[in-house]
């Protein structure tokens, strides 16, 4: 049985786990590019359309889960 603090704070928590990892990604980033860019910069404009694409992905997932768990 939750109560009623920890339920207010989960989605607290899982937002602020999210965005320390995709902030750790965005500032990796650039370094990443550059380094896919030695191989071919198609390759690097892919992957930061990927990764930005991603950090709206998870979001959205997330909000689905908590639309059909009534959260």
């Amino acid at each position: 049985m939750t109560t009623p603090e920890k339920k207010d704070r989960s989605p607290v928590v899982a937002a602020a786990v999210i965005l320390l990892v995709v902030g750790v990604g965005f500032f990796l980033l650039p370094k990443i590019m550059l380094w896919l860019g030695t191989f071919s910069p198609w390759l690097a404009a892919a992957f930061g359309a990927v990764f930005v694409l991603a950090f709206f992905l998870i979001f959205w997932l997330r909000a689905r889960y908590q639309r059909r768990r009534g959260l």
